[in-house]
């Protein structure tokens, strides 16, 4: 697992997938650069692949392992279909690395300038919400311990 702090801040990040996201008009684009990210996504090591890191909610198979080091969350995560790996690609950005209280409350706004929750199924927009109140939850659970 990479356990290397981001040098951008968040606002910053998603500035920059605004920015990327929305350069293209397509939205057949947007969904190939989406899959492009999930290509890239840092491989999960298969031991994670737990019930307990099984997000509950996804039409498929989605695992996040989280661990914290140093006082930052560091986020581990995979999936069996391709959209559903460039959204979590999409969300490592903004949240790993990050302490638990930016993962709890980071602004999640962009997600509706970038283009994609307008063209997303219904379960995809299901298993994306359930895949950010885990993460968020995480956050939210390390802050008040």
């Amino acid at each position: 697992m990479d356990f290397t702090a981001p040098s951008k801040s968040i606002a910053e990040v998603q500035e920059d997938l605004v920015k990327r996201f929305t350069h293209f008009a397509n939205p057949k684009d947007r969904y190939r650069y989406l899959i492009d990210m999930g290509k890239h996504l840092q491989a999960m090591d298969e031991s994670f692949a737990t019930e307990d890191n099984r997000i509950h909610g996804c039409q498929s198979q989605v695992w996040i392992h989280i661990e914290e080091k140093d006082g930052r969350l560091f986020m581990e995560a995979k999936s069996d279909a391709a959209i559903v790996s460039g959204l979590i690609a999409l969300l490592l950005r903004i949240y790993h690395g990050r302490t638990p209280a930016e993962v709890a409350t980071a602004p999640l706004d962009f997600l509706g300038k970038i283009g994609l929750l307008q063209q997303l199924s219904p379960n995809r927009s299901t298993g994306l919400y359930h895949m950010i109140k885990r993460i968020q939850a995480e956050g939210k659970k390390r802050v008040t311990a």
